[in-house]
């Protein structure tokens, strides 16, 4: 149990010193649904509301909200026209790009100025196999 606490530890720390700085107030919970909205396969208010457990009105308001502030558009399913399928706009991507991920100027610093092509190497490799193992139990 201690290296699952210090990895999140290492985790939060990593994030906090490497993040973006924000440039648009959104809430936490509108992060969430873009992150469900980009990461799954036709999303809908349904889905929404069972992945960040609300129920379906409350989904609904926020994503009202977030095509209100033009982070989302609605389409409709292929396969079944009468589904709204939720994807995000380019300015979505962008929001949540700023507000999930690394800022890749301070990564470029940190990758190519503070390490060696092993040190690089051997990042990518340790990241790759928690990625690969963290979708084997989101899948299950």
């Amino acid at each position: 149990m201690k290296e699952i606490a210090l990895l999140n530890h290492l985790w939060t720390d990593i994030y906090y010193q490497l993040r973006y700085n924000h440039q648009e107030k959104i809430p936490h919970q509108s992060i969430r649904i873009l992150q469900v909205i980009q990461k799954e396969e036709e999303v809908g208010i349904k889905e929404i509301a069972e992945a960040i457990q609300v129920s379906h009105n409350t989904a609904s308001e926020h994503i009202k909200r977030l095509f209100e502030k033009k982070y989302v558009f609605k389409t409709r399913s292929i396969e079944d026209e009468r589904k709204v399928i939720l994807r995000l706009t380019d300015l979505g991507s962008d929001v949540l790009h700023r507000h999930s991920s690394l800022d890749e100027e301070k990564l470029k610093k940190v990758l190519f100025k503070q390490m060696s092509a092993e040190e690089r190497e051997l990042i990518l490799k340790a990241f790759t196999l928690l990625q690969e193992r963290a979708k084997d139990v989101h899948n299950s």
